[in-house]
Parts: C-alpha cells; structure tokens; sequence
C-alpha cells in the first residue's frame, strides 16, 4: 500500500493582536517531505513514528510537509496558501494513492479562511477522487466543521487533556484507514454541536470517567471510533465550542444515537466540569500556608499555547510584593533581556527589566535586581512525547530566592526540564510557576504538593460567558443556562 503523510499545525487565538506569518513557522522548521529523517525528535516526531509505523507492515510511504508554528493570530494568508498548496502539488504528484494520513490541528484560521483544515481536505479530496480514504488526527481543541466532515472518511481527534494520547490516536486513526482501504469498515460520522465553550481537564474526575466510557464503547457492535473535540475558546469561528462524534462502521443512525447519548450526558456534567481557578491573592496565600512540596501553579491567562505573549508580569509582581521567596517562574518571551543577560555573563549583576512589553494583557515591566546564573545558547524540553525548543535561554535569581527561566521562543511550559535543564532544581521550592493551561501538569503534578490554576487579566480570558465572540453564535453555556430549550439538550441538534 502507498500512503500519503504530512503534517500543518497550528492553533489560531482570533482575538490575538500578532499575526502568525512565516517566521512562526521558520523557527521551528518548516521541512519539505524530509521532516522525519532531519528532525524525528522534534517537528518531526509524530511523522517519524507514522512513518515506522507504516513501513514495519511493510507499506509505501511518502513524506510532504511538515510544519508547525505556535498559536498566536490568524495565519497570513500568502503563508497559508503556500503551505496548503505545496501538500496539495506533493499528493498529485505522489499519485497514485491508496490512502492519507494527516496530522492536523483543527483551529488553524487564517485571513481569509475561518475553515484552514477544511478547506485542505476538500482541495486533497479533488485530487484523490471519492475512492481514497482520507485519515485525519486533530488536535482536542479543534473546531469540527461540515467541510470536514464532507471531505475526510475518518476523523479522530485526541482523547487527552493534556495531550499526552498523540501515538495512540495516530495508531488508532492508521488501523482504520488500513481496515477501511481493505474494505473491512465503511466509516460514517455522526456529529452533535454541545452548544458549550470551555476548558475541560482529563486529569480529574469526573472527566477522567467520560473519557473512559468513550473509549468503552470503541471497537464493539459496529462503533469505531468516539472523540469529543473541545473547541478553542479563543477563536470567533462559526464553527466553534465543543462537538462531540462517533464514527460507525456503515450504521448513521447507530453513529447519531451515540454521539446524541453521548453528549446529552456530557452536557448534563457541566457545573462538575468547569475548570477551577483561582485569583493571584488566593493562590498565593495557599502557597504560604503549604507544606511539604511545591505548589505549582499554571498562570493560565498568558499560555502562549493559546496565542498568549508570554511575558505577563501579575503574578511575578504579586511574589515580590509579598516577599515569597525559593520560587521558580517562567518562561518568560523576552529577548531583550535575554541579550542584556547573555552579554553582561554568568555571575554578573543586573539591573533587569522583565516582561510587560506586548500590551495591556502583559502588564507593566517589572524591575529587579538579578544574578546572571546560567546562559545556554540552545535550550529545550521534553513535550509530550517529544521535544520543543526554547531558543537561547537565561537563568537569574532574583533576591529572596525567586528563580526565572527566560527564552527567546514563545512556548509554554510542557516538561520539568524547561527549568531543570537550565540548572533551576524544583523540589526544594515553595512555589513552581509555569506560564500554561494544562500540558505542564503530566510532568509536574507528580512533584506538585498541589496543583492550582490562576487567572490574571492576561490575554486568555476565562470568563468564557463574557468573550466578545462576533462571527460564532451566541446561543451557548455558559453564557446562556439553556441554549437549547429541551429536556435532552444536545442530542436534539445533529
């Protein structure tokens, strides 16, 4: 068999002010059909791994881009299209086919295009004729939309929040394309609109539970596959907010009965759901009254995950005000003080100026006295399963012993190593601060004598009722406490 394999993701915040140009992409490799060979650890590792995968059975595989860029706005539209047609030339010049299998994200919006992945799989779909099928991995919090539906046979998207399920959807997504090339399966979708926008953990109950009977129903009586997609709170897309399928083998009206099921009791868990956080005072006075390990806390409002700049100041501010000290804080995006840093040395004392520098939602610079303590010119860490870069990055200390990782790529906090790997140790501290939502809590929580969420007049606003969404409808939780006006809420809209 000859399989087609690429790669485009990124997370589109609507509301952000940058755009996501070219360079988003260039700083962590933009790589024309060689990303596996050139970066497998990085960039390239979910393809590196399809690509084992593929060949240990003994299959054809050919490679096209690979490209990822960090959330911010919506993509150029000259970038965009460049990266859309470029995997659309490769799989009409791979041709013939006898099957796709994409890594996707599923949020990614662009000037002109609210429907990116959409309008790619329809464009592969003209290429390839109804006879190929069509594999796509998504991202949790991905938009689900019609156009994809149309255009793909098999949709899945990860079960885990954080995302620590990659390998395993990509395993799963690969044996029913295989099943379907083989006639085995004839996948059709089943899609409901939750009528919710939010965030929902998978690490606490009772989400852990909901997953869980997802997967229970999975392979038994003619169901394939079920995934709820969260939606990205932070884009204004028609398409927006949590949906929830179920792909069945042949059976719609066995795919519609489910996924309705499904998320009628999905919604009905929606007040044990919500996403707890906290206020910086109240954080931190849970952080005075701990013992016995550090608390980390996720400073979830300036995720650059989640198109954030990275470099807010709120609750670095609050630490020094109140005289915490043996604290660990970052990363912070801010590359003049990394310059500032890198030329004054190790050892040196500087008066430093941190963070504050993109806009309202970074907050005002702060301004402390700091040792140089590390300077490593390639700095990176462990990020599900594999690795992200962070650039040139610096250690100070400031007094009091508060510790700050900066770098000079925006990422979030995935992996322990973003700190330890620079030098900063985390167990002896009172308090780890990470600049993320969720994705540092697979490698963190295990150190963590608890785990809170804060939430500052960062960019990432929680308040999902209040965000000033203009395109996607406002017919939705929690800004409304019945968007449906029925006594089984979801399963009425299919």
């Amino acid at each position: 068999m000859r399989v087609f394999i690429a790669q485009l993701v990124t997370e589109t915040n609507t509301f952000c002010a940058f755009p996501t140009g070219l360079g988003g992409f260039e700083q962590y490799g933009i790589f024309h059909g060689d990303a596996s060979a050139r970066d497998p650890e990085q960039s390239g590792a979910i393809l590196r791994m399809m690509r084992d995968m593929m060949e240990k059975d003994g299959h054809e595989v050919v490679e096209s881009l690979c490209a990822f860029a960090q959330p911010a706005g919506r993509t150029v539209r000259e970038v965009h299209e460049a990266l859309r047609d470029e995997i659309v030339a490769d799989l009409r010049a791979a041709l013939p086919v006898d099957a796709v299998q994409l890594m996707l994200h599923g949020a990614m919006v662009a000037a002109g295009c609210d429907d990116c992945e959409g309008d790619l799989l329809a464009r592969l779909r003209e290429v390839v004729g109804p006879g190929v099928p069509i594999g796509v991995e998504l991202d949790l919090h991905c938009h689900f939309t019609e156009q994809m539906r149309r255009s793909a046979d098999l949709i899945i998207c990860f079960k885990e929040y954080p995302h620590v399920d990659v390998e395993a959807r990509a395993i799963e997504l690969w044996k029913l394309l295989q099943d379907t090339v083989a006639g085995r399966i004839r996948p059709v979708t089943a899609v409901v609109d939750c009528r919710m926008v939010g965030l929902w953990h998978t690490t606490r109950e009772p989400m852990r539970g909901f997953v869980e009977r997802m997967q229970s129903f999975e392979g038994r009586d003619g169901v394939l596959s079920v995934s709820l997609g969260h939606g990205f709170p932070w884009a204004d897309v028609a398409d927006g907010g949590a949906r929830l399928w179920v792909i069945a083998d042949g059976d719609e009206a066995k795919a519609r009965a489910l996924a309705g099921q499904l998320a009628t009791e999905f919604w009905n868990l929606r007040e044990q759901t919500r996403a707890p956080h906290l206020h910086v005072e109240a954080a931190l006075d849970r952080v005075e009254r701990a013992t016995g390990g550090p608390v980390v806390i996720g400073d979830v409002a300036d995720n650059p995950g989640g198109g954030a700049p990275g470099d807010s100041t709120f609750i670095l501010r609050a630490i020094l005000e109140r005289g915490i000290g043996d604290v660990a804080i970052g990363a912070f995006w801010d590359l003049g003080a990394i310059r500032i840093c890198r030329d004054a040395g190790v050892g040196s004392v500087v008066d430093l100026r941190v963070g504050g520098k993109c806009g309202p939602s970074s907050g005002d610079p702060v301004d402390v006295r700091v040792t140089v303590r590390a300077v490593k010119d390639e700095h990176g860490q462990s990020a599900m399963g594999g690795r992200e870069s962070l650039g040139a990055c610096v250690w100070v200390e400031a007094a009091n012993g508060v510790h700050l990782l900066l770098a000079s790529l925006r990422s979030q906090v995935y992996g322990t190593d973003a700190f330890t790997g620079i030098g900063i140790t985390l167990a002896d501290k009172r308090a780890v601060v990470v600049k993320s939502t969720q994705h540092f809590h697979a490698q963190f929580s295990p150190l963590a004598s608890e785990v809170l969420y804060v939430s500052t007049p960062g960019a990432l606003s929680l308040d999902f009722a209040a965000l000033d969404y203009r395109v996607r409808p406002l017919d939705y939780w929690p800004r409304l406490d019945d968007p449906f006006g029925d006594p089984e809420p979801p399963a009425a809209r299919q």
